[in-house]
């Protein structure tokens, strides 16, 4: 072994460099996951020490209804082991900034005691939230504060009561950045709800009892020990543990997700890594020729070999391992508003770890299969020129590297995705994706070779037939431009896609603006309201809440108690809205059963609509039993019938539709659809209506749009931040390639010259081979993308694919000039210096 290293070692003295560019293309797609490993082994950290922050109490019990008797009886009885309690009713409701007029939908927290437990309400001035637990005005987030330029002190209506700003709420447990865009939190007294007006029959309040137990109290063993009781009187729990435990899942799926797109990456260098060996371990056949004629084995040049690539592997994968230690320290500001929590930037030692094993991993597999063909490497090679290539494809060795190559990637895919399925897709979309790329290349050539355009001037000529000459890149460039250039095209139709969902929600014909929260008693005066100003109503639906009692007589504690059961106890905790009608609306389509208008007779059982996907949520098919506890009233019904709906469209879709006759004197509210001609008509129209209405909501379509355009932004840069990784590495394995063929093909463009050639005739042959490379492989790439975009528009988005064609031209013409370019410039030594220089300095 220490011969074997010593001959590494000598041989490598004269090649560092370009191995180290060989292994140059894995260097990013090592740092990208070692960023992303990192901040996920940052944040399990971070929610492990934060939990309880998140939830700011030992035990959170909630409802979204107000407490019955019974369920007020296990409220009262926990308070009695508690140390510490306090109370929350949140809700969804309207706020008036007095000095300005301005309106907005908010999330309005109600709080009595001295919430939260563990960590703080940060506000300006700091002494702001010691002034609200003592009743002195309102907390209000900071985004709405910068929205309507208001300043503490400045009056706020809630309902019919005014409130001074007591301070600038710059975070509170559990709310991450996003959060607060959508729907910005305001504190306010939980005893002045009765006297604003908000808390009316219907109003869709959650409330919430927060606990506090001494030290050493097990929660999660008195949550399981009332989780029966608790779920007959409609209370969920939930715990510390719990809330870690779901949030760490959460966004294990982020970093997930982001890790296959750093493995896409990585495989991307994996292209390069194996083709530069390849073409590395062609030019030392004469020197392992040399060796063997000495008396070596072909074990131990394969070993000599094997040793070179796996060490300067590991320096890559060490180089990459720091490249994303340094990444990961910009990964907070990428990330923070998606999160609740604080994120840290420690170094993640485990992380680094995997980097430097996948880096070697990399090394070692990708060069396999040109380095096993060292093992028919001959002596005669010495004296006449024989190759290996012919039967390698034969060789055994070489399809069970493959098996491995395609383990290895399905192992990966495994451990980042939830379930066999997947890995599988994933698996099989990157071998289809590689093959299609393959086999486009091998097409070319084909096509090349047989009808080649003879008539065609030589420079044109001698650029094309280089296409197939030996050692010729074509299936190298292929590969990694086709990739990135199908990267590229997909986050370019991605982002149309969205904005042609934003624009379409945005037409003039669409409605712009929902209110809700309607009592019955209001409903007419609301609607009389809303025709005086000249807005037309679009909709006028009734909605009721419930809860899901019973799938075919099984419950949530039977589903629970039957591990074998295909019902999920989710399908019982989540709270129903639904409404009830005679017919279809036009972005409702009926799939199967018969939609039924109104039941004939009050003893009749109903025959309910569910909507496709909620119907395989629920497990529940045609003629199955559903039964529904309706504020207390239970309610048999069969499903009847399934519908298709198109969520696209902007106004009140429902999973569940009810005939008439059924619910329709059940507590119910109303949602008024409309649309306002401009901001200014909109601003002074809600104002009317949180003035006249005060628990009524508005929901502002524009403002909504604009916000979810400010967060599809930031979430496209983070998919484009990583995304990046592959499109440089793309670049790099270009320049890699071409920068290695250099060395190959300097004897070529010398006997050129020396043949008479000029130098533009070189310059011309040059610039057209990589431009004919540059085009194939972008053109391969825009295909994909265009093929896999169309699926995502058809089946996922929902919508006409209609790609830029403009945008795609000019793609296609960056991507295949930028090849030319690098090729050129790599080219440069032969084209600027006579032969014979070359030619000794090459010798």
């Amino acid at each position: 072994m220490g011969w074997l290293l010593k001959m590494a070692w000598r041989d490598s003295r004269k090649n560092r460099s370009r191995l180290f560019l060989f292994i140059s293309s894995m260097i990013l797609g090592i740092a990208a996951l070692v960023a992303i490993f990192a901040l996920g082994d940052n944040l399990n950290r971070d929610i492990d020490s934060q939990a309880a922050t998140l939830i700011g109490a030992d035990l959170d019990l909630s409802s979204n209804r107000e407490s019955t008797p019974a369920a007020k009886f296990i409220i009262d009885s926990l308070k009695k082991e508690a140390s510490a309690v306090s109370e929350e009713q949140r809700f969804a409701s309207m706020i008036l900034f007095t000095k300005t007029g301005g309106t907005r939908l908010v999330q309005l927290r109600a709080l009595r005691g001295a919430y939260p437990f563990y960590g703080v309400m940060e506000t300006s001035p700091a002494s702001a939230a010691a002034d609200f637990y003592t009743g002195k005005g309102v907390l209000v987030d900071q985004t709405l504060m910068l929205q309507f330029k208001a300043s503490v002190g400045d009056t706020v209506q809630l309902g019919t009561l005014k409130f001074a700003i007591a301070g600038i709420l710059n975070q509170a447990p559990g709310q991450s950045g996003f959060a607060s865009t959508i729907a910005p939190a305001v504190f306010m007294p939980l005893d002045a709800i009765a006297k604003s007006g908000l808390s009316q029959k219907g109003s869709r309040i959650n409330y919430h009892y927060y606990y506090k137990f001494n030290s050493g109290f097990n929660t999660d063993e008195l949550v399981k020990r009332l989780e029966t009781r608790l779920d007959k009187r409609d209370l969920d729990a939930e715990t510390i543990s719990s809330k870690k435990e779901s949030t760490g899942k959460s966004f294990a799926d982020v970093t997930k997700f982001l890790s296959l797109v750093g493995f896409i990456a990585l495989l991307l260098g994996c292209i390069g890594v194996a083709s530069a060996v390849h073409i590395y371990v062609k030019e030392k056949v004469k020197s392992i020729a040399i060796l063997r004629c000495l008396g070596l084995s072909s074990k131990q040049a394969f070993l000599i070999y094997l040793i070179q690539i796996v060490c300067i592997g590991f320096l890559g994968a060490v180089a990459g391992a720091v490249l994303g230690t340094l990444i990961q320290q910009l990964l907070p500001v990428l990330f923070q508003d998606l999160l609740p929590i604080k994120m840290s930037t420690l170094i993640s030692w485990r992380a680094i770890g995997q980097g430097l094993i996948l880096g070697i991993c990399i090394a070692f597999l990708f060069s396999l299969s040109s380095l096993i063909s060292i093992r028919k490497v001959s002596p005669l090679n010495t004296l006449r020129a024989v190759t290996p290539e012919g039967s390698q494809a034969k060789d055994p060795l070489t399809w069970f590297v493959y098996l491995l190559i395609l383990a290895f990637i399905t192992c990966f895919a495994r451990l980042q995705l939830s379930n066999w399925l997947q890995t599988f897709v994933f698996s099989a979309a990157i071998v289809i994706s590689f093959a299609f790329l393959y086999g486009i290349s091998a097409l070319v050539i084909k096509l090349i070779r047989i009808y080649f355009p003879y008539s065609w001037k030589y420079t044109w000529r001698q650029g094309l037939s280089n296409l197939y000459r030996p050692n010729n890149q074509t299936t190298i460039l292929v590969l990694s431009v086709g990739l990135g250039t199908a990267f590229i095209c997909t986050l370019f139709f991605v982002q149309s896609m969205l904005t042609s969902r934003i624009t379409r929600s945005t037409d003039p014909t669409q409605p712009n603006m929902i209110l809700f929260d309607i009592q019955s008693t209001q409903k007419d005066a609301i609607t009389k309201l809303t025709k005086s100003n000249g807005f037309p109503i679009l909709q006028d639906v009734p909605i009721v809440t419930m809860r899901l009692q019973e799938i075919n007589g099984f419950s949530a504690a039977d589903v629970r108690k039957d591990s074998s059961s295909k019902y999920s106890p989710r399908a019982f905790n989540a709270e129903l809205r639904v409404t009830f009608r005679d017919s279809l609306t036009a972005a409702e389509q009926l799939i199967s059963g018969k939609f039924q208008t109104r039941i004939n007779q009050a003893r009749d059982t109903a025959r309910i609509s569910l909507e496709e996907s909620y119907a395989r949520q629920i497990h529940a098919g045609l003629g199955d039993k559903l039964l529904f506890n309706v504020q207390g009233m239970l309610i048999p019904t069969i499903v009847g019938s399934i519908r298709k709906v198109d969520w696209n469209r902007v106004q009140t879709n429902f999973r569940l539709v009810f005939p008439l006759g059924v619910i329709d004197d059940a507590p119910q509210f109303h949602v008024l659809v409309t649309r306002v001609p401009d901001a200014n008509a909109s601003a002074a129209f809600q104002q009317k209506i949180v003035s006249g209405f005060p628990n009524v909501s508005i929901i502002d379509l524009a403002l909504i749009l604009s916000v979810v355009d400010g967060i599809l932004d930031k979430i496209g840069f983070v998919i484009r931040f990583m995304a990046g990784f592959s499109i440089i590495t793309g670049l790099i394995v270009l320049i890699s390639s071409v920068m290695i063929s250099k060395y190959q093909r300097i004897q070529e463009s010398v006997l050129l010259r020396t043949l008479g050639a000029s130098r533009g005739q070189v310059f011309a042959i040059t610039a057209l081979e990589y431009f004919f490379l540059g085009a194939i492989a972008s053109l391969t790439g825009i295909v994909i993308a265009l093929a896999g975009n169309w699926a995502l528009a058809r089946f996922s988005f929902e919508i006409p694919f209609q790609p830029n064609w403009l945008a795609v031209a000019l793609i296609f013409l960056s991507i295949s000039g930028l090849t030319m370019l690098i090729g050129i410039l790599n080219s440069r030594t032969v084209l600027s210096k006579p032969p014979l220089e070359i030619l000794r300095k090459n010798s």
